[in-house]
Formats: structure tokens, sequence, C-alpha cells
């Protein structure tokens, strides 16, 4: 899974560069294993040009592991017992008059089943069953993905991936050490601050002038990493600097 791990960074890295537009000083947030697993779950049907350039943008370099790689991996982070919610579900909206292929694989790998919908006479129906599904399996986090219009009677397949997540800090912050402090982007903004005073991994990149810490989840199985740049002149430092060094 180590290489599937190392595609799949350069795969968020190329990919927030795209959605951020050059514009760093944006928030942007998304799920990069939703969107490469979709993308590999298309790849299972795609021949010819359309598929070398799919395999190129989900920078995987070892086409006969892929799909084992990414089942692999999902069945790694949903183990039964752990600490924490992680959900990762997929799920496919066929047109019923359509004759879809490698729905086996589809079930297999990724445990993607078909639904059959009809999206000819009453689009809007599918619709809004697609929307209940998701919000559903985000536990009602994510609400009307697929707004009015989204689909239509030439639609033929709607691939959708729902992803939740919820844990607790391994060391918590102390809720009564919660105060307003200056959080430094290309501007200063006052914002609530969290603060505990504690040892957690650090790490320093010199390339980078930036620091590395890591926060685990109860468990220590997942964590979230934290980039800070030691010093932040312009819109042009931070992200930016991070693009260049990764994506080289």
């Amino acid at each position: 899974m180590e290489r599937l791990s190392a595609a799949n960074t350069q795969f968020s890295l190329n990919l927030f560069k795209k959605i951020s537009g050059g514009n760093t000083s944006k928030n942007v947030f998304y799920s990069p294993i939703s969107i490469s697993s979709a993308l590999a779950m298309v790849l299972l049907g795609a021949k010819g040009n359309p598929a070398v350039q799919m395999f190129k943008v989900i920078s995987h370099i070892y086409k006969d592991q892929i799909h084992s790689s990414f089942n692999k991996l999902m069945s790694e982070l949903k183990k039964p017992g752990a600490p924490y919610v992680l959900s990762l579900a997929n799920r496919l909206y066929g047109e019923q008059s359509y004759q879809f292929k490698y729905l086996n694989d589809t079930k297999t790998y990724y445990k993607a089943e078909l639904e059959e919908v009809d999206f000819k006479k009453k689009s809007e129906a599918a619709r809004v069953n697609i929307n209940k599904w998701v919000e559903k399996n985000t536990q009602e986090k994510i609400k009307n993905l697929l707004p009015r219009g989204s689909v239509n009677d030439a639609t033929k397949l709607v691939l959708v991936n729902a992803i939740y997540f919820k844990g607790n800090w391994e060391k918590k912050f102390p809720k009564e050490a919660t105060s307003d402090g200056q959080f430094k982007m290309n501007k200063t903004k006052p914002v609530k601050m969290m603060h505990q005073e504690s040892k957690f991994p650090l790490a320093f990149i010199p390339e980078m002038n930036s620091q590395v810490l890591e926060l685990p989840y109860v468990g220590k199985n997942l964590s979230m990493l934290i980039i800070l740049p030691n010093k932040i002149q312009d819109e042009t430092t931070g992200s930016s600097e991070i693009f260049c060094l990764c994506l080289l």
C-alpha cells in the first residue's frame, strides 16, 4: 500500500494546485482518496487514450496493482473495532435501459453496487434518491449534493462516493484553555485558538523552512498533519513553496 499512498499524495498535491487556481490564500477542503478511488472505478471500464490519461492523473505507476491496492487500503481504514468512525462508501446509479460491464469488478474491489434508476423519465426522482444515500452515509452532514438540473434524461451513469470521519484527539485540548488569538495567513485574522502544553511529534523541513506537527487521534492509527511555514511574508509563500518542493 506504500505505492498507493505515495501516488495518492502526489495526486492530492496536483489536485490541490489545480483547485486553488494559483490562489494560495483561500481555503480548500476535499478528500483525495474519495476522488482518486472514484477515478479508479471509472478506469475499470476505460480503454485506449482515456484510460492512459486517467491512469496518468491518478499517478499510480503499477497498472496491475491499482485496484487491489485500493481494496486493501479501504479494508485497512475500516477496521472492525477501531477507536474512530470512518465510513468510505461507493455506489453506482445507472440508467435502467443501459447495459453496463465490469460491475463484478466494482463490487469486488470497491464494494460499489449498481442501482438501476430511470434517468430517462424520472431524473428528478433519481437525483433525490442519490442525495438521500449521500446524506445517510455522511451522517446527515452532506445534504442536497446534486442540485436541480445536475442530472437529466441524457444521464447514463452517476458514480457517488461518500466519506465520513469522526475521531477524538489522543491528547484532548482543554475547553477552558481556548482563547482569542491571531491566525496568520497572508494577513492576520482574529480567531478562537485551542491551547495545550504537551509532547507531540514535530519535524522541520529546511527546503520549505516549515515545521510539520503530528496530532494523533485515539489509537494512533490516524493523525492530522499540520505544515506551518516559519515565515509568511506574502501570499506567494507557504503552500506555494510546498507545491514547488513536492511537484519537482
